[in-house]
């Protein structure tokens, strides 16, 4: 087997500690992590499912593991990923995608938050945890992830998401939990611009920017140097029609009541989607902030884009994967499972040569060893 895939297992997962101490230590953590992502490549939803994929394929993954002892035991592939540090199993992940993918400059960064159904145990009180993962767009790729603390929120895990990244030159895009000025702040550190999403739960925020553009609509926004721009969307019965509106006049924003606590904010936004089906139409207005200078076409491009993360990640983990489906409960078990997914998900999404989606790879993965090999990158 070429050894370029496992090679770079090894450079980046070496750093995750092995929890385990040494007289206790029948199998190599890389061996254990190496089989564990191979596995939900190919489908595996349990540790079961792990030990089974594993001793199906020993004589391949001899070829370029030893594994003196066979196979461990879903016990093991249990006990161990339990206790794996999440947070450094997540920067490896992190490190070895940023280190092989190539993030281009202007491109949008999609932050957003999935809670994992199935790991909530009401019968010992334990909540379903909770991930925050940031999503590149154009790329298809998972560039990092983060759980959210217990008894805590989307707003601390972003920013230490946000340290990790390598997001120079990238547009930030968050839904209005996330629209906090510390968060705005952590964008610009890591010299990247943001979008962010304005709701009722900004206060005072909201209410400036919603009065602005309501007194302005009224005279079809001629009142200032606004950029606009339409689109529309045509498919499955449905029609779609979103305009969007930008501002950057130092007047319109002084009007921002805190304006000075949110680092480098340039440009205000509108956006109305109007939606028509069979049903009748429907009408949304969402507004943002952005450290980006007013361009309607721009901006609306970043708040269409956002919703990628929807359906080319947490739709994916759950039609694909199952995601929600999944019962690993234990510990930190739950939450490096997912980064078990992000990985096969990353993986069979670069991978090109294969036609059909990622559940079609998956099934194409376990069949054929070669194939497998190809996802892997070797």
């Amino acid at each position: 087997m070429n050894e370029t895939p496992t090679g770079a297992i090894a450079k980046y997962f070496k750093k995750v500690r092995d929890p385990r101490i040494d007289h206790t230590k029948d199998y190599e953590l890389l061996d254990i992590i190496t089989i564990a992502m191979c596995a939900v490549i190919c489908g595996a939803e349990t540790w079961v499912d792990v030990e089974l994929f594993g001793n199906r394929k020993l004589e391949w993954l001899r070829t370029f593991m030893e594994l003196p002892n066979g196979i461990p035991s879903h016990d093991t592939f249990g006990r161990v990923f339990a206790r794996i540090d999440a947070e450094e199993f997540q920067q490896s992940f992190t490190e070895w995608v940023q280190a092989v993918n190539e993030i281009t400059k202007g491109q949008v960064i999609g932050v957003d938050g999935k809670c994992l159904l199935g790991s909530e145990d009401g019968s010992i009180g334990k909540k379903a945890i909770y991930m925050v993962s940031a999503w590149a767009a154009s790329n298809h790729l998972v560039l990092g992830q983060r759980k959210v603390a217990e008894k805590s929120n989307e707003i601390t895990a972003i920013p230490e998401l946000l340290k990790i990244l390598e997001i120079s030159g990238c547009i930030v895009t968050i839904d209005a939990m996330g629209t906090q000025t510390k968060i705005a702040e952590a964008i610009i550190n890591k010299g990247a611009d943001y979008v962010l999403a304005v709701k009722e739960n900004q206060g005072k925020l909201y209410q400036d920017i919603c009065a602005l553009f309501e007194y302005d609509k009224q005279f079809d926004f001629k009142n200032a140097d606004y950029s606009s721009t339409k689109t529309v969307d045509k498919n499955h019965g449905r029609i779609e029609i979103r305009r969007c509106w930008t501002i950057s006049d130092p007047e319109y924003l002084a009007s921002i009541r805190d304006v000075k606590r949110w680092k480098k904010l340039s440009s205000l936004a509108m956006v109305v989607s109007e939606r028509e089906t069979e049903k009748g139409t429907t009408l949304e207005e969402r507004y943002y902030i952005s450290s980006l200078p007013s361009n309607a076409k721009h901006i609306l491009h970043a708040t269409r884009t956002h919703w990628s993360v929807e359906n080319g990640l947490h739709w994916v983990l759950d039609v694909a994967f199952h995601e929600d489906l999944s019962r690993v409960r234990k510990d930190n078990a739950p939450a490096n499972f997912a980064v078990l997914r992000h990985i096969a998900l990353n993986l069979l999404k670069q991978e090109k040569s294969a036609k059909g989606g990622v559940h079609a790879k998956r099934l194409q993965a376990a069949w054929d060893e070669s194939y497998l090999l190809k996802a892997l990158g070797g």
